[in-house]
């Protein structure tokens, strides 16, 4: 008579309020399904980040160190290492750059040290090259020496390469 349940009030059916207030959840119902032969996959590969890319309006002073991909379109005073590292037409970079994947359309004054390094048309490379493989297209401009490594990523810095060409304009043969 005084209690505050549903149960003793008029109209109320003792169904409703034996109800729960979420659904029942299966016990099976979230397990994961097994792939083909019954193993379960660890997890999936992560996407591979884009590439960093600093704009055209900066002027950088500093040092720049990734594992990932960067793409240079301003000016950067200051050694570069990434994996691969783009260095676009109207960019400028004064200091090393270090890269496995290193191409080169704009202007670098400084050593350049890669596993590849390709420099385009409209490349301006004024410092040595230190590679394991190396493409100079037609019309690149280039002064400095050229040093092939087998590991030239990890090689001292100090030491002097043997120049292997001399300072010139690519042209078309």
């Amino acid at each position: 008579m005084f209690s505050k349940s549903k149960i003793n009030e008029p109209g109320a059916k003792a169904d409703e309020t034996s109800k729960p207030a979420m659904p029942e959840r299966k016990p099976d119902a979230f397990k994961p399904e097994p792939a083909s032969g019954g193993d379960f996959k660890a997890s999936t590969p992560k996407a591979k980040p884009p590439a960093s890319v600093l704009s055209s309006d900066l002027h950088m002073t500093g040092n720049i160190k990734t594992t990932g991909d960067v793409q240079i379109d301003c000016t950067v005073e200051g050694d570069i290492r990434a994996h691969l590292l783009t260095i676009g037409e109207g960019a400028t970079v004064k200091g090393e750059v270090i890269a496995d994947d290193v191409v080169i359309n704009g202007r670098i004054v400084g050593r350049v040290r890669g596993l590849k390094v390709r420099l385009t048309s409209t490349a301006r490379v004024e410092g040595d090259i230190i590679h394991k493989t190396i493409a100079i297209e037609s019309g690149a401009h280039f002064e400095g020496s050229v040093q092939r490594q087998d590991d030239p990523l990890n090689a001292k810095s100090g030491a002097a390469p043997k120049p292997q060409q001399a300072a010139g304009t690519a042209q078309k043969a």
